[in-house]
């Protein structure tokens, strides 16, 4: 499935109702995102049981200023409402499926334990 466009309004929505979710933000002006975006859109088609997404910085400034985003491309992944994984910069394709193989990976009980889940404030635990 190819990679979707992602607003703030659906931002929620998309983590916390997919186990893992890519997230790329970018800019049409951006030379760095503009050679990512085949490789992305590549690794999405190859992954269709993840939620792969683009953040455009110039359309959704707030979003890409809560998550601190300072230099795009930034590749960000949550699996389970936690962010695993953020980079910037373009990756190459074999790099970007390797992270995804170590996502797919990771031992989220543990993880959860040193981290807490997009979405869940301070009362919830």
């Amino acid at each position: 499935m190819a990679a979707q466009a992602l607003t703030a309004a659906q931002f929620d929505e998309t983590v916390t109702g997919n186990d893992i979710v890519v997230v790329d933000f970018w800019a049409p002006w951006c030379g760095p995102c503009r050679g990512f975006a085949p490789v992305f859109d590549q690794v999405a088609s190859d992954n269709p049981d993840i939620a792969f997404r683009k953040v455009n910085t110039d359309e959704e400034p707030d979003l890409a200023g809560h998550f601190n985003i300072r230099s795009i491309p930034t590749l960000m992944i949550f699996r389970d409402r936690v962010i695993v994984f953020q980079q910037p910069g373009a990756m190459p394709k074999g790099a970007f499926e390797d992270v995804l193989s170590q996502v797919k990976a990771l031992d989220m009980a543990e993880v959860k334990r040193a981290a807490r889940p997009y979405g869940q404030d301070a009362a919830q635990g």
